[in-house]
C-alpha cells in the first residue's frame, strides 16, 4: 500500500505553462521541474514567459544585485 497517492489531475483553476511541451495546462500534468505555475488564470499561463523574461530584465538591472563581488576594485589598496 502506498503511503503517498500521486495526484495525477490537478484543481480546477490551477493553470500552469509546461516549458517541455509549451502549452497551457489546467492542473499539474508535467513534472514541477518542468513547469511554471501555477497561476490563477489561463490567461496568466500563456504570458508566462513573457513575465518571465520581464522579471529577468528587473533582476539584472537591479542594483541591490551588482554590489561588486567579482569584479575588480577601483579602490588600489584591495
Amino acid at each position: 500500500m502506498a503511503l503517498f497517492k500521486k495526484r495525477t489531475v490537478g484543481k480546477p483553476g490551477e493553470w500552469y505553462y509546461c516549458l517541455q511541451h509549451k502549452k497551457v495546462e489546467e492542473g499539474p500534468e508535467c513534472p514541477a521541474k518542468d513547469r511554471f505555475g501555477p497561476y490563477a488564470s489561463r490567461v496568466e499561463a500563456t504570458q508566462a514567459m513573457e513575465t518571465a523574461r520581464e522579471r529577468n530584465l528587473e533582476w539584472e538591472n537591479d542594483p541591490r544585485w551588482h554590489d561588486g563581488a567579482g569584479r575588480p576594485s577601483d579602490d588600489p589598496g584591495t
